[in-house]
């Protein structure tokens, strides 16, 4: 009988915890919100009793739990010991954008009883921390729509798709920062730059104008026939160590023109070596 499979959902409040457990409802699991943690291991036992009919279950726990929260790590062991197979998903975003979030909904930090949510943010970091370092997944939603966190979801964790390497490719501007959560960054800043074309600076990488620009020149297409080439000798050792998802980053300056139209194109090659790509653009409206 095919073993019972949790993924515990964390990360900081804000970040998209509840949307992405509406997500895994949508995929099929079996889902509970902010169970306190020393309730996990007899959850699993309940579960591993149900005669197949709970084989993939999503537990949200966060620190909403209180005090409760601090026993995480050791339902997680007891997990182990049991012989439970879980992954945890971290969620986590920039305080910006966390305090835009909680300002829309009008509602309290978890940890801001006072109003000042700042301070609450930089304690919870610091409470998961730990467990931020033990996370099988990280997602950075700073830049993610619901929808898109949704199809991010449904592309790492859907039963339909089967095992195998999925990839994300990411573009974005380094004076915005580097995507925390890259495995590969490349930074195209070498490129001719269409923002400095009067015509073209105020269009994207998405638009046939930028992109042609871009890819005319003999560098670009030197460049992207080494970097295909690098990815047909890399994508098959990833998917040998048995890597579930790689994300890669392609920086420009701004984000808008040149890491744009590369992404783009690399995202292409990837789906026709047969990976499951998904393709965003961070700073585009940036």
């Amino acid at each position: 009988m095919e073993p019972v499979k949790f993924v515990i959902i964390t990360g900081l409040s804000g970040a998209g915890k509840s949307e992405a457990m509406r997500s895994f409802e949508d995929l099929g699991y079996f889902c509970v919100d902010n169970l306190p943690p020393a309730l996990i291991p007899k959850f699993a036992e309940l579960c591993a009793k149900s005669a197949g009919q709970l084989r993939h279950v999503a537990l949200v726990s966060d620190i909403r739990g209180g005090q409760f929260f601090d026993r995480l790590f050791d339902a997680l062991a007891d997990l182990e010991q049991f012989g439970f197979e879980y992954t945890i998903l971290f969620l986590e975003a920039a305080d910006e954008a966390l305090i835009r979030r909680f300002k829309a909904t009008r509602r309290r930090h978890p940890l801001d009883p006072e109003g000042n949510i700042l301070d609450a943010i930089a304690e919870e970091r610091r409470r998961l921390q730990e467990l931020r370092g033990r996370a099988h997944r990280i997602l950075d939603t700073t830049a993610m729509t619901p929808r898109e966190l949704k199809e991010t979801i449904v592309r790492l964790y859907s039963r339909d798709e089967g095992e195998g390497l999925s990839v994300t490719v990411i573009s974005f501007g380094f004076k915005h920062g580097v995507p925390v959560d890259s495995d590969l960054v490349f930074d195209v800043r070498f490129l001719p730059n269409p923002h400095w074309v009067e015509d073209l600076a105020c269009q994207t990488g998405k638009d046939p104008a930028v992109e042609e620009y871009v890819f005319k020149w003999p560098v670009a297409q030197r460049f992207m026939e080494k970097l295909y080439d690098l990815m047909d000798f890399l994508m098959p050792q990833y998917t040998k160590e048995t890597k579930s998802h790689l994300v890669i980053g392609i920086g420009c300056t701004g984000g808008r023109h040149r890491s744009v139209a590369v992404a783009r194109r690399l995202g292409e090659f990837l789906r026709s070596r047969g990976f499951r790509v998904a393709v965003q653009h961070r700073d585009l409206d940036e």
